[in-house]
């Protein structure tokens, strides 16, 4: 499974009614370190396939949700579990860091 790319439109479906834990990546395509973890967010997409959801939300064509999660700055991540925010962290990370932190949020 890869991410998913999700909407202000789809926000409350696929992250706040997910049945799975989801991490939201809050990205935008001119950020050097949201691109700096893309490629580890989609191998860790495959590696929880079934357990946890990879979404990302593309602040640029999605403000609505970047703003009501407060975001000032990106990449921002949040692992979202029964609807409710349970960590967060912002800026860019290695593979293993993101891994350790899914691990000990969910």
């Amino acid at each position: 499974m890869s991410t998913v790319a999700v909407t202000d439109a789809t926000f409350d479906a696929e992250v706040k009614n997910s049945d799975i834990p989801v991490v939201v990546d809050f990205w935008a395509e001119w950020c050097g370190p949201c691109k700096q973890i893309g490629p580890a967010l989609e191998e860790l997409a495959a590696e929880y396939a079934g357990k946890v959801k990879i979404a990302k939300v593309d602040v640029d064509s999605n403000p609505n949700s970047a703003a009501a999660m407060g975001v000032r700055g990106i990449p921002a991540l949040f692992i979202f579990k029964d609807g409710q925010v349970v960590s967060n962290r912002a800026g860019a990370a290695p593979k293993a860091a993101l891994q350790n932190w899914i691990d000990s949020s969910i």
